[in-house]
């Protein structure tokens, strides 16, 4: 099996700084770490990059091409690399065998939540391949300073979940900075634990242009709680401490952790059940009860 991670989020949250600082921690900690940038936008990587979707396409050559936009020319990049998914195969053949997967993709944020594009490329590689793979879904921490933006980040992050359909981490980056935006109404455990939303309506109806759209913010923020999905971890790229507990939990969510692990039913019952020498004989009124 191979691991990796799939990082995505909206432009400047600091997804390419994150593959960067995330590849050299991983480096560090003995693990090989390939990066794949395929972000056809992205033309100033600050690592070394083991695959490049500009070998098979450039999203300036597409735009020129078919007179398209820079969405317009993402979508496409995305389209014509689901159709040439043996390209990026043969590519990451060499690596799967010892590297673990840093997935680079575009900050279009309509590519993850709308479009089946790059979800099929990723369910495609992931049967193929036998890759484990978790979504790392960056939003910057500022965001949090906006009630309204901090609805719309959480609408985005559910929607996200619930169309890639994989194991899945919200992360607020860029926490160190939170403290230039201004004060948080609430404490830092409101915004990552995702607490009752309800409370934020009073912030949303003090902005003029909020409170006219108050019954729909309502609504948007009964669904995020209804469904109950989301919440969220910190993460300053600079700080280890900091981005190795974000690894720990990417380690449970794809199953890295039970990698090294001799596959049989004590090696796994260690972690997942009780002490293997508990003696029912010695709680024979546990036992009865039962």
């Amino acid at each position: 099996m191979v691991f990796g991670q799939v990082v995505i989020g909206p432009p400047g949250s600091g997804k390419t700084t994150y593959c960067n600082g995330m590849s050299q921690f991983l480096s560090l900690v003995g693990r090989k770490v390939a990066v794949v940038n395929l972000d056809p936008a992205n033309d100033a990587l600050p690592y070394e990059c083991a695959v490049n979707i500009e070998d098979l396409i450039k999203l300036s050559d597409a735009m020129a091409e078919h007179s398209l936009g820079p969405n317009g020319g993402l979508v496409y990049c995305m389209d014509y690399l689901e159709k040439n998914i043996d390209w990026l195969e043969e590519k990451l053949k060499p690596l799967i065998e010892d590297h673990y997967l840093l997935f680079d993709f575009p900050g279009q944020v309509e590519l993850f939540f709308l479009h089946s594009n790059a979800r099929n490329t990723i369910n495609k590689l992931i049967k193929k391949l036998n890759l484990r793979l978790t979504a790392v879904h960056l939003i910057d921490a500022h965001l949090c300073c906006d009630p309204g933006k901090y609805v719309s980040a959480l609408l985005l992050s559910l929607s996200t979940m619930l169309h890639l359909e994989l194991p899945h981490i919200n992360v607020l980056s860029k926490i160190d900075l939170i403290e230039n935006y201004g004060n948080l109404a609430f404490n830092l455990n409101f915004y990552t634990d995702v607490e009752d939303l309800s409370y934020l309506q009073h912030h949303l109806d003090q902005d003029p242009r909020s409170a006219k759209y108050r019954k729909l913010t309502k609504e948007l923020c009964n669904v995020i709680d209804d469904f109950s999905l989301v919440n969220f971890t910190t993460l300053d790229i600079q700080d280890k401490e900091s981005v190795g507990n974000l690894v720990k939990l990417i380690d449970k969510s794809n199953g890295y952790i039970f990698s090294s692990i001799d596959s049989s039913v004590v090696e796994f019952s260690k972690i997942a059940a009780a002490p293997l020498d508990w003696d029912y004989y010695r709680y024979p009124l546990l036992s009865s009860s039962s």
